[in-house]
């Protein structure tokens, strides 16, 4: 189709990934930057800008408006580009107030042009798919969302964490903002969309922060058709966990992760695809198809919002309930509430919050591995990542049985590196490693071609997970399937061991074909396979196989296994179906990996299966005791999938 031209309205934000989809879209041919809109629009895009979102729309006769502004800009600004003569798409939430909502929908109505609105998440195919993985009808739903936020997010902007700037509305707080998507996503599953969908509202908000709006808040709605929509959601959560629904039949549950695209029934969580907003736009300029997420379809959110609007203020948290850190503050316990207020579609004063925190009675529900009783490893996927992370399911935190975390996420060295997984540069061209893409002749260089592992099942097994994923390009092309088994058991001495298999088979029709950054003319850099990221402190780093010492020696060297030892901790990596070069960092940073395309290319024909064993133990082992614990482990221990 003939590209669609797009302006895009605040681009120093948020707004720079709307910049980056609009450039993904470009490269396939389905759209085109036409303009800029910002009071301090950034150098070098060549296009033209200014600060008068109509004005440039008819200047550059754009077709299409990304507005990623201020919340208390959205309405102006949307029904401004609506009369324009361009469709929106409008970043979340569409407006502060019930009665902004009816201007932008008079402007619909006016022009007869789309207005999609940034609720992300409603793109997923998941959301029409819950009730039947329920299998019953729907009583209910309880939201919970428990996320960690530093006090520079709350001083990012002027209208950070203020409900009201200037006398104008402005509604950035925890339950309309960054949790959004999550009372979207639960109105969206009860068919709640209209402002009349929701009658009663019940509302607690609170805040441990020094700011105007909620960070910590509970609101329980009841819909003109009897669901119960029960939501507990804090921004001062200990750490980041992934949001979910808790979906309440008459005799079953289930649970959507809206983040992850992900909805766990029976113990087995099914994976589902997503659209883009903005894609789908397009096509409803050029071939009519109804819009995902209309802006009517927000409705029921708006009314929520409103009710917060004219709620009072919250109520601060009292200090001795509060944990200061050095970048944050922390309700202990926060995130066990939220699992409570979910599962019993409680409100925070009704589980005694205050007072109830620092109870743990139900874990956040995350797939983790165990030996014994103790939870050794966390395997997650993470909702929250950028294209450019080529997002990906990793184990993390990974500890020793003595509670010693040996794995690190996000380095500021390589913010793409995600404790233990696979990981592969180039994979038919598409980047699954993350950050920049090695060009021959050219250096590293980002490039918009980055793919995510995206799941089709994760079920459990004895002593872990199978899981079933797919490899997915930036175009939305299936380049791989992949089954992967992770497990954990004792290895004696006070040590566990990780088990871990894969098998990647190409769904192009044709060979796959892998290749390093090595592969490239890029000298030493054959990494790509299953790839460990150690943590970077940890002071005594060494590394050693049977028969060399150093990063120098052993970098590149083709031997069974291979010792990463610090004065804390000890991990011995063991190669148990295939042998390929080990490529070892220990000064830059610490992290190892099997080298699937050393040199040279590696085309897969069919498919290709690789094992291998990690001991994790604590404490420095010596050469010694290492090539013992490479040696006693079970020959057939690590299972290939399948």
């Amino acid at each position: 189709m003939t590209p669609v031209r797009v302006v895009v309205a605040g681009v120093n934000g948020y707004g720079r990934n709307h910049l980056a989809n609009v450039r993904r879209l470009a490269a396939a041919g389905r759209a085109e930057l036409a303009g800029v809109c910002d009071i301090a629009p950034p150098s070098g895009l060549d296009v033209p800008s200014g600060p008068d979102l109509a004005a440039l729309i008819r200047e550059t006769g754009a077709e299409a408006a990304v507005i990623a502004t201020p919340i208390h800009t959205h309405a102006p600004l949307a029904v401004a580009a609506l009369r324009a003569g361009a469709h929106v798409l409008l970043e979340k939430p569409p407006a502060p107030s019930v009665a902004e909502f009816r201007a932008i929908s008079a402007a619909v109505a006016e022009t007869g042009l789309g207005c999609q609105v940034g609720f992300q998440s409603l793109g997923s195919h998941a959301i029409p798919a819950a009730r039947d993985l329920l299998g019953e009808p729907l009583r209910a739903i309880g939201v919970a969302g428990a996320w960690t936020r530093p006090f520079s997010y709350f001083t990012r902007s002027p209208w950070a964490g203020r409900r009201r700037l200037d006398g104008v509305d402005v509604m950035d707080g925890a339950l309309t903002n960054p949790f959004a998507h999550a009372v979207a996503s639960a109105l969206a599953v009860a068919g709640a969309d209209t402002v009349d969908s929701v009658g009663g509202i019940e509302l607690e908000l609170y805040r441990a922060n020094a700011i105007e709006s909620d960070d910590t808040s509970s609101a329980r709605l009841r819909l003109a058709d009897g669901t119960v929509i029960a939501i507990t959601v804090s921004l001062c959560s200990g750490r980041r966990t992934e949001p979910y629904l808790h979906l309440h039949g008459e005799t079953r549950s289930a649970r959507l992760f809206y983040t992850l695209d992900e909805i766990e029934a029976g113990g087995v969580r099914t994976g589902f695809g997503r659209a883009d907003l903005l894609g789908d736009l397009l096509a409803h300029i050029r071939d009519g198809t109804p819009l995902l997420v209309p802006l009517a379809r927000t409705g029921g959110f708006t009314r929520l919002l409103d009710e917060i609007r004219r709620a009072p203020r919250p109520r601060p948290v009292e200090k001795r309930f509060v944990r200061t850190e050095p970048t944050r503050l922390v309700l202990p316990g926060i995130e066990d509430l939220a699992v409570r207020a979910a599962r019993d579609l409680a409100t925070l004063s009704e589980l005694g919050f205050p007072g109830g925190l620092g109870t743990v009675e139900d874990p956040w529900p995350e797939p983790a591995l165990r030996v014994g009783a103790r939870e050794v490893a966390s395997y997650i996927r993470r909702g929250d990542l950028q294209a450019t992370d080529a997002p990906r399911p990793h184990l993390h935190p990974v500890r020793t049985l003595g509670g010693t975390v040996v794995t690190e996420t996000q380095p500021d060295d390589h913010v793409h590196h995600f404790g233990a997984g696979v990981a592969i540069s180039d994979v038919d061209g598409a980047n699954f490693w993350g950050g920049s893409t090695y060009v021959r002749g050219v250096g590293p260089k980002i490039l918009p071609n980055h793919g995510q592992q995206r799941r089709r099942t994760l079920r459990p097994i004895r002593g872990g997970y199978a899981d079933a994923l797919d490899w997915v390009g930036p175009d939305g092309t299936v380049l791989a399937a992949e089954e992967r088994t992770l497990t954990a058991r004792p290895a004696g001495g006070g040590a566990w061991a990780l088990d871990f298999a894969f098998t990647l088979t190409g769904r192009t029709g044709r060979p796959l074909v892998l290749q390093s950054s090595a592969c490239k003319g890029r000298a030493g850099a054959g990494y790509g396979g299953f790839f460990w990221r150690a943590p970077k402190n940890s002071p005594g780093l060494d590394v050693f196989t049977g028969e060399a010492a150093g990063e120098e020696a052993v970098h590149g060297s083709v031997t069974p296994w291979l010792a990463l030892v610090s004065d804390a901790w000890s991990l011995v990596f063991v190669q148990t179906t295939g042998l390929d070069p080990w490529f070892v960092r220990v000064a830059g940073y610490p992290g190892v990996g099997p080298a699937l395309a050393w040199e040279k290319p590696l085309t897969i024909a069919d498919s290709l299966t690789r094992a291998l064993t990690v001991v994790v133990a604590d404490g420095r082992l010596t050469p010694g005791q290492a090539r013992e614990a490479a040696g006693a482990l079970s020959p057939g221990a690590p299972r290939s999938p399948g």
